[in-house]
């Protein structure tokens, strides 16, 4: 039997761990373990992993497992399973192997520190770049993004981040103060919104205490403000945040917004404003699309310590349009389950997005005529081409989810749909929304289509 020196073992696998992993999640994951114990069997080892909580165990396990396991393989010569548990480090008196014990101590109060500095300066610690998934629809924002964090005040100023509900933007600009504030403790950064800064002026007025806002705005090294549009057609609001943008820049401080719309599209926005906002970058974040979506939804199961198939990923990814709404839907998966002690499965999810879409349905008012014109638009087919007889897939398809959504929208009968759509068979009916039921479920590219057009029906 091999004698094995743990503290020395798990002293290499951390020096590969900092390789393999930014300084950020090293310092925040990899610095609260150790190695409690090597048991050697016939062909391979078992190795306990001891975490200093149960959020940092289930990360481990969930995120980096086969990054730790090839490390100790590769050090121990061997296969080796891990055991992660929830375990405080021994008080260790021997100076040998107390080599770690005060890196531990450091790196658990330089995090401790870290949370009070972000919660002082209002940035959520969950939201950093190392959980940010990045696609076609926001790479631009985030590299940036990347870019403001990296050299805040120089690369870009002002950032100016807009786009729809629930796409990124104040992710990305949490994600700007994390990182400036872990290069940086002492760096003056807040984060508000468009609200609360208005709040913060009425308040000064009021209370004539404006030198107090003053000083708390003006002297920063870095000032985000989510949902400026807020302070538009407020003119004291407006006139204050001029005075307040002119001096953190002036100072070389850096100022991130984010908005639902651009600069040029927010009505009653003084001009001088926008002429602030045009001089640094202007991006915009899209929709996610099925693959980003898919990639959100891992980020976010494995955040809650969820393994889930990529079959049934994918079947979220295709019903959910925003990470706020897949965010929303694991929530409800997750009560779900604890609440009932079930396991996750296909008929599940497929039973819980049902609702969902059964909601959202009772919300959407139009008429046979409407879905018509919407279809008709959509897939830019006339309407004669549409009701008529062809059977070439270009046509017999967008006429199938025409009757699909005649049916499950507005509820009609068979005889209805098929009177509608150029007089066919009720059978004729039925098999296009079985079909595209069916599709619905595995085919991205319909699921997408029948959400535009729903979209093009609610205006």
């Amino acid at each position: 039997m091999i004698k094995i020196d743990k503290n020395n073992l798990w002293h290499d696998v951390l020096e590969n761990l900092k390789v393999s992993v930014s300084p950020a999640i090293f310092s925040t994951w990899f610095s609260q373990t150790h190695l409690d114990k090597v048991e050697e069997g016939k062909d391979r080892f078992v190795a306990y992993v001891g975490c200093h909580s149960s959020f940092v165990k289930s990360t481990i396990e969930n995120r980096y497992y086969g990054l730790v396991q090839d490390s100790l393989s590769k050090s121990l010569g061997k296969p080796c399973d891990l055991v992660f548990e929830v375990k405080q480090a021994p008080k260790i008196t021997s100076l040998k192997e107390n080599t770690f014990a005060p890196l531990f101590e450091k790196e658990e109060n330089k995090e401790e520190q870290l949370l009070t500095i972000y919660t002082r300066a209002h940035i959520k610690p969950g939201f950093s770049f190392e959980n940010f998934a990045v696609s076609s629809s926001n790479q631009m924002a985030w590299a940036a993004a990347d870019a403001v964090s990296k050299n805040p005040g120089t690369a870009y100023n002002p950032l100016f981040i807009w786009g729809g509900v629930g796409v990124g933007k104040t992710h990305l600009m949490n994600a700007v103060g994390h990182r400036i504030l872990r290069k940086n403790q002492s760096a003056k950064v807040l984060l508000c919104s468009g609200e609360e800064f208005t709040n913060d002026i009425v308040e000064g007025i009021r209370n004539k205490t404006t030198q107090a806002f003053r000083n708390k705005y003006r002297k920063l090294d870095a000032l985000f403000i989510d949902d400026i549009q807020f302070i538009a057609g407020k003119d004291a609001v407006q006139e204050e945040f001029f005075h307040t943008f002119n001096a953190v820049t002036g100072a070389g401080g850096q100022v991130v917004l984010t908005s639902d719309r651009p600069p040029t599209e927010i009505s009653k926005l003084e001009e001088r404003l926008k002429s602030r906002f045009e001089a640094g970058l202007i991006v915009d974040i899209g929709q996610p699309d099925f693959e980003l979506r898919c990639a959100i939804l891992q980020i976010k199961t494995k955040e809650r310590g969820i393994e889930l198939p990529m079959e049934i990923v994918q079947l979220i990814a295709s019903n959910l349009e925003t990470a706020r709404k897949i965010e929303g839907f694991l929530i409800r998966l997750t009560s779900e389950t604890k609440l009932k002690g079930v396991e996750i499965t296909q008929e599940l999810v497929q039973s819980l997005l049902g609702k969902g879409i059964e909601n959202e349905n009772l919300k959407i008012k139009a008429n046979p005529q409407d879905i018509l014109a919407a279809v008709s638009k959509y897939y830019s087919l006339g309407k004669r081409v549409l009701l008529g007889t062809s059977r070439a897939r270009p046509i017999s398809l967008p006429r199938q989810v025409l009757m699909y959504l005649l049916r499950t929208e507005l509820q009609l009968p068979l005889e209805e749909v098929g009177r509608l759509v150029g007089g066919k068979d009720h059978t004729t009916v039925m098999h296009a929304v079985d079909k595209i039921t069916n599709l619905v479920s595995t085919n991205v590219q319909i699921r997408e289509d029948i959400l535009g057009i729903k979209k093009t029906i609610r205006g």
